[in-house]
């Protein structure tokens, strides 16, 4: 993997540079040698015929983007969280947060964080005095998320607090959960990978063949009863038989393509 910046860097993107080889290097799951290039006047395709390299983190003055293979540019973007915290604000309901029961003090396990979308909004939910974490086990999707939630700015009242206060670990959502005690969490929240995809999501188009695209275990379920309090939610196409597969028997379906499963305790 190659680790890059814009054309003419500043002194701070060259000490980000630096400061992600380290985190990656700690990082369970990188496979393959790490090191920074300089970017001279080569462009990405360019750099990848001259070292031999198909993954490029690419540093700009702006952002950190991920180029895997084919697939579109990764980078942190709030996405709907942003709509939905708007939303919020103007008195208008969150089905997710509606679904999940959210109050302000929770505590909320996003067992898939992805880029983080669900877990702004469960953390905006859940105020200054509730705390979210958020897993993910892919370690490039990871860093982008933490960089992204500890820098990414924004005019909305509360997001860049509710952005700044998820807790994040890289890390496989079952062992996560083995390891917690009973009711450690009013509500645990699952967003796996969808059996059914829905081919024109362009987020999702960038993270596939990256994301963990493992189905959500019966183990994964049991665990995440045991440790939550209040909830469990899982979120997935409309018409996926996932949801029956893993008892979850409440079901709310959308307008779009996908539905929430909820398991009450």
């Amino acid at each position: 993997m190659l680790i890059t910046t814009s054309y003419d860097p500043r002194q701070e993107q060259l000490a980000l540079a630096q400061r992600l080889l380290e985190q990656l290097k700690q990082m369970e799951g990188v496979t393959g040698p790490l090191r920074i290039v300089p970017r001279a006047r080569l462009s990405l395709p360019q750099m990848r015929e001259r070292y031999k390299e198909m993954d490029i983190v690419l540093v700009s003055r702006e952002r950190i983007e991920y180029y895997h293979e084919q697939q579109p540019a990764m980078f942190f973007h709030p996405s709907t969280a942003a709509i939905r915290i708007k939303r919020l604000l103007n008195g208008e309901q969150d089905t997710l947060l509606h679904l999940a029961q959210v109050q302000p003090g929770d505590t909320v396990l996003d067992c898939t964080a992805g880029l983080g979308s669900d877990s702004i909004v469960f953390s905006f939910g859940a105020g200054e005095a509730g705390a979210v974490t958020a897993l993910e086990s892919s370690p490039l999707q990871c860093l982008l998320l933490q960089h992204g939630l500890g820098s990414y700015d924004s005019d909305i009242p509360g997001m860049i607090e509710a952005m700044r206060r998820i807790r994040t670990v890289q890390t496989d959502h079952l062992d996560f959960l083995r390891q917690q005690k009973d009711r450690s969490f009013d509500v645990v929240y699952f967003d796996p990978m969808f059996r059914k995809p829905i081919h024109e999501s362009s987020s999702i188009r960038s993270i596939r063949g990256i994301a963990d695209s493992r189905a959500l275990s019966e183990e994964a379920v049991a665990e995440a009863l045991r440790v939550a309090r209040r909830t469990v939610v899982m979120k997935e196409h409309r018409d996926s038989g996932e949801f029956a597969r893993l008892g979850f028997t409440e079901l709310h379906r959308s307008t779009t393509k996908i539905a929430y499963g909820v398991i009450r305790l």
